[in-house]
């Protein structure tokens, strides 16, 4: 029932969103509508357009839906998964609680407290790939608590193939399904099976998350020659680098910008309440299993100490992990759990209200509207002049934009980018005039891309181009033909 509910509530909430044209708004949501469609539509059109950076799961979904130009342009099927994956995680994290608990109150609460979070509603909304892996973690440790809570000794496969697809997804079910791996084999053996059988069927189970990543890891080899792709898509950031202390503030504040910091003081009451409870009984042994959710904090964690700009995008998943250990807390309180859970959820909401249009993430989505503004000149200019021949630009800084040029009727096959093999590297590395009619530079953000720098490495990389226009930060060259003077197209 619940899931059902949250699924009205997605839907309403992606209908507000798109009437008020944000569903598109963060550059992300563009990009990866980009990397499902160039699987078909592409200079190269292969498999191994899926790429490396991002986890291959979310495109391949969507790959053949956005063939359609509708779909494409929209991110209308993408949003679909995102609302789908929303329902499904509300009903996950309901169960897990009630499963580990035996508390109506305290699962209703942990859903509703996830569900009403205006970045999760937002989020949810778009063509991003969190709400696939909301519903995936959920599922994984739901699957995995049934295990660890049941007489049964041998793990169905069904939980292995969830640990595929959300290891396939996002970066942060990696560390979700190691500590949901680790919890439920603790909570089995407190729960008296023999710790030999539990650890063969932890050993069994691995295979899955081990061959999910091992599959990976080939594809990123066969698509990039590099096994794991750690860098080259942004600038480091020294604010955070190497100082672990000030990440893990800027986690938490992350936390606090999107759910308020009655939610973060709250969560970090529960998560102490149910550790306790956990080690002084057996049987409350199964409440620490939603705390496995928390773990996605190891990627942002890695990431800001690695020097990766702050992004609040990365904190989200902490929202469904503190609601599930904030529910599975109140669930302790028995007969007065209801007391609690009413104005809990209130105090909450207070702070974070549904739909709000200044929650942290819907102000972080529009981080590139002013430039989506003045990229309209160049989208003019090249449309206004467009001679059919091939445009080289970055996918890994104009992904986006390349999605909005769909919309003045380009196809992603009008353009050359990594993803297009051997002619990339040789436009790249000698003289472009010899493969490609323009070239699009984005010149500011992250330092400039890898043309920018080309650019700045080799002043005459773009002598065979005239600067026609620019706008957004971004600059489009045209080739110059034979018999043209550089002072006219």
């Amino acid at each position: 029932m619940l899931g059902v509910l949250a699924g009205v509530l997605g839907v309403s909430a992606a209908a507000v969103y798109w009437r008020a044209g944000l569903s598109l708004s963060h550059y992300d949501a563009k990009a990866h509508l980009v990397v499902a469609r160039r699987i078909l539509d592409s200079l190269t059109p292969s498999w191994e357009q899926i790429g490396a950076v991002w986890l291959p799961l979310p495109h391949v979904l969507n790959a053949l839906p956005v063939q359609i130009d509708w779909m494409y342009r929209t991110g209308a099927s993408a949003i679909l998964i995102s609302v789908v994956s929303f329902a499904v995680t509300a009903a996950c994290l309901a169960a897990l609680v009630h499963r580990v608990s035996r508390s109506r109150t305290g699962a209703v609460l942990a859903a509703t407290l996830f569900a009403v979070n205006p970045n999760v509603l937002y989020l949810q909304s778009t063509p991003m790939t969190e709400p696939l892996l909301f519903a995936l973690s959920a599922l994984v440790v739901l699957h995995l608590s049934d295990w660890a809570m049941s007489d049964t000794a041998r793990i169905r496969a069904a939980a292995g193939w969830t640990i595929v697809a959300a290891c396939l997804t996002r970066y942060e079910a990696w560390p979700v399904t190691g500590a949901a791996m680790g919890l439920a084999a603790w909570v089995k053996w407190r729960r008296g099976v023999d710790a030999g059988l539990v650890t063969r069927e932890m050993l069994r189970l691995a295979r899955y998350p081990a061959g999910a990543v091992i599959f990976f890891l080939c594809l990123s080899y066969a698509s990039t020659g590099v096994w794991f792709v750690t860098g080259g898509f942004y600038v480091p950031d020294p604010t955070l680098q190497g100082q672990p202390m000030a990440v893990y503030e800027a986690i938490r504040q992350g936390v606090e910008d999107l759910a308020g910091d009655r939610f973060a003081r709250g969560a970090t009451v529960a998560v102490l309440m149910i550790l306790a409870a956990a080690l002084v009984r057996r049987s409350w042994s199964g409440l620490v299993l939603p705390l496995a959710l928390l773990a996605a904090a190891a990627l942002p964690f890695y990431a800001f100490l690695s020097g990766h700009p702050f992004r609040i995008r990365y904190e989200v998943p902490l929202v469904l992990a503190g609601a599930a250990a904030i529910g599975t807390a109140v669930s302790l309180l028995r007969m007065a759990a209801p007391l609690v859970a009413a104005p809990a959820l209130v105090l909450v909401m207070l702070q974070a209200p549904a739909f709000d249009r200044e929650a942290a993430m819907v102000r972080e989505a529009q981080l590139d509207r002013e430039n989506g503004l003045g990229r309209r000149a160049v989208t003019a200019c090249l449309a206004r002049d467009y001679d059919g021949t091939t445009i080289m630009a970055s996918m890994g800084s104009l992904a986006h934009y390349m999605q909005e040029l769909s919309l003045a009727g380009f196809d992603l096959k009008d353009f050359l980018h990594e993803g297009s093999g051997p002619i990339w590297a040789y436009a790249l590395h000698t003289e472009p005039s010899l493969y490609v009619g323009w070239v699009m530079i984005e010149e500011a953000a992250e330092g400039g891309d890898l043309l920018a720098q080309r650019h700045r490495e080799w002043p005459g990389y773009l002598a065979g181009y005239q600067r026609v226009c620019e706008g957004g930060n971004v600059a489009l060259y045209r080739r110059v033909s034979a018999g043209q003077t550089r002072g006219g197209v």
